[in-house]
């Protein structure tokens, strides 16, 4: 207990450092977009800590953004070629250790360890802003959208797990191989009768929790305050917010006030090795 209670103290001294550092990140971002006439916006706890605390959720440690799926080719080479010499886009192309299709700009001078981090891959994990690639939904009523994209993200998180092969795997691989494309035949199939130009959310690979969101609370995208700067946020931020969380201004309850990592560092370069004592003798 003694040591948990060090590193929660740790944790809890650092957070602020390591919360300016990813403001630093999303402001190259938000240069970028603007240089390149690209629409993003806050989403998820970014969003919800613009409106109700004017910036980071005290307790949070990390931002989300959206941006539509396809302006995402033309922001990773964007990235690729004008982010400074500290950041990176990450995404499968950029870091092949890196398993998911996620995309992410990391800062190479910083460390990050949470839950699901996968430490047998050496990818970059440094400090980071998540990007969210969102694509237009067919307008399929909310219960079908939730079915859909729980079933499809389910199945698609134990197809991209690590597996000891053995029969009992191949038999699960075969069953959520099925369902996942069973899901997806569905939503092709369903949306070829269904208007597309109504509701938007994130791609079926990243939807768990069935959210969509219509189209005009998110665009026009409109400037939003965060940490007393002005960056992209959606159109409606109550409408957006209330999809997301139903009553957003509500405080969790205080044991539900928890952030997503395990351990940070906010700068690498401050780190000192321990200088061992000479070797008194030769091997």
């Amino acid at each position: 207990m003694q040591n948990q209670d060090n590193l929660n103290e740790y944790l809890e001294r650092h957070r602020r450092a390591i919360q300016l550092k990813q403001v630093d990140i999303l402001r190259e971002i938000h240069r970028l977009c603007l240089r390149h006439k690209i629409d993003y916006w806050l989403d998820g706890g970014t969003a919800l800590g613009a409106v109700r605390h004017g910036g980071f959720i005290p307790w949070d440690d990390d931002i989300d953004i959206a941006m539509r799926l396809e302006d995402m080719p033309r922001f990773i080479e964007a990235a690729r070629k004008e982010l400074p010499p500290h950041l990176m886009i990450q995404t499968p192309e950029t870091d092949p250790s890196v398993r998911l299709p996620i995309y992410k700009v990391r800062d190479l001078n910083s460390f990050i360890v949470e839950f699901a981090d996968d430490f047998t891959r050496p990818y970059n994990k440094g400090l980071y802003v998540d990007i969210f690639p969102m694509m237009p939904y067919p307008s399929f009523s909310r219960k079908f959208v939730k079915r859909v994209t729980k079933g499809y993200c389910r199945a698609n998180a134990i197809l991209q797990a690590q597996h000891c092969y053995s029969w009992r795997a191949c038999a699960e691989l075969f069953y959520f191989g099925l369902k996942r494309f069973w899901c997806k035949m569905q939503w092709c199939v369903g949306g070829l009768f269904k208007r597309k130009d109504e509701f938007y959310s994130n791609t079926l690979n990243n939807n768990g929790y069935g959210i969509m969101h219509r189209r005009d609370s998110i665009f026009p995208v409109k400037e939003i305050d965060f940490e007393g700067e002005k960056f992209l946020g959606p159109a409606n931020p109550d409408a957006y917010l209330t999809d997301l969380y139903r009553d957003y201004m509500q405080l969790p309850p205080e044991d539900k006030r928890k952030g997503h990592a395990v351990f940070y560092i906010e700068d690498l370069k401050t780190i000192k090795l321990t200088q061992l004592p000479p070797h008194t003798h030769q091997i």
